[in-house]
This record gives C-alpha cells, structure tokens and sequence, in this order.
C-alpha cells in the first residue's frame, strides 16, 4: 500500500508540474510573443492550437489531480469515513484540506468555461475581426480567466506544502 501511496504523490506532483509549467508557458512566453506585430496574423491560429494542445494535457492533469488527491487523502487519513466526521472537520489540517479542494472546484469550474466556451470562441473571432471590440472582450476575459487560475493553482501549490510540512 506505502508503493501505491508513493506512485500517486508522484503522479499527483507530475501532474501538478505538468500543469502549472503550461499555464506559465503560456502566461510567460507565448502570450507576450504573440503581441509582437509579426505574429498577429497568426496570433490566433497559434493561440487557438497551443490551447487546444494544452488543453488535452490540462485536463488529463486535472483529472490526474483528482483521483490521486482523493486516494491520497484516504491514505493520509486510514480512509474516506474520517472525511463525514464532523469534529475531524474542527482539526487545521482537514480545515486547509477543505480550502485546497475547495479552490481546486472554482478551478475546474473556470477551466471549462475558459477550455470550453470563452478560449475557443476568442481565438476563432480573433482569426475572422481581430480588431472587433467583441474579440478584444472575450480575448480579455479568457486572459483574465486563466491569469486567475493560475494564481489559484500557486496558492494550491503553497496549501499543498502547508499540509506536509505544517503552516509557517
């Protein structure tokens, strides 16, 4: 059991690697490279196949995230019962584990939106009316999207190590 225990924090920590160096890939170095004027006739077309890519890896990662998130939890506590008691709730460690799933939900929630609505449809009107006021709205609510997903996967990042290794 301790082996399995290891190869999901492993794949939990891969994921989150995977996952979070994406989105700062994306954040750092495409995004900023794609403003330049030689790139904007194609701007979209990258940014719409750089997300699609990203996208597939993104939500296998999330979805990674999940399952091992929950056996590592059942291990950590001797299993999911521990979770429905009540005065466990009244302990710190289970009361950061609620932030940590709870900021992971609004993540998942705002990753479909941005995957599944408002990124393909901006980088769609961006290859027909880059100069539309619309396109430039839904361009800034996807940035803005993902911008907001990314701070909330840091602070995961910092619960995450709040939880082994005890608050500061």
């Amino acid at each position: 059991m301790r082996l399995l225990y290891f190869i999901s924090i492993y794949l939990h920590i891969l994921s989150a690697t995977i996952w979070l160096g994406g989105m700062l890939f994306l954040v750092l170095i495409i995004a900023p490279m794609l403003r330049h004027p030689n790139y904007q006739q194609i701007a979209g077309r990258i940014l719409q196949e750089a997300g699609e890519r990203f996208r597939f890896w993104g939500w296998i990662c999330l979805t990674t995230f999940f399952l091992t998130g929950l056996y590592n939890a059942s291990y950590r506590l001797g299993g999911f019962s521990y979770l429905f008691n009540k005065e466990a709730w009244q302990g710190v460690w289970l009361q950061t584990l609620g932030v940590k799933l709870a900021l992971f939900a609004v993540i998942v929630i705002l990753s479909a939106i941005h995957d599944f609505k408002i990124g393909p449809l901006a980088t769609r009107m961006m290859e027909q009316a880059p100069d539309d006021p619309a396109t430039l709205r839904l361009r800034k609510q996807a940035s803005w999207i993902g911008r907001i997903n990314l701070l909330l996967a840091l602070v995961i990042v910092y619960i995450a190590i709040s939880l082994v290794r005890g608050m500061p």
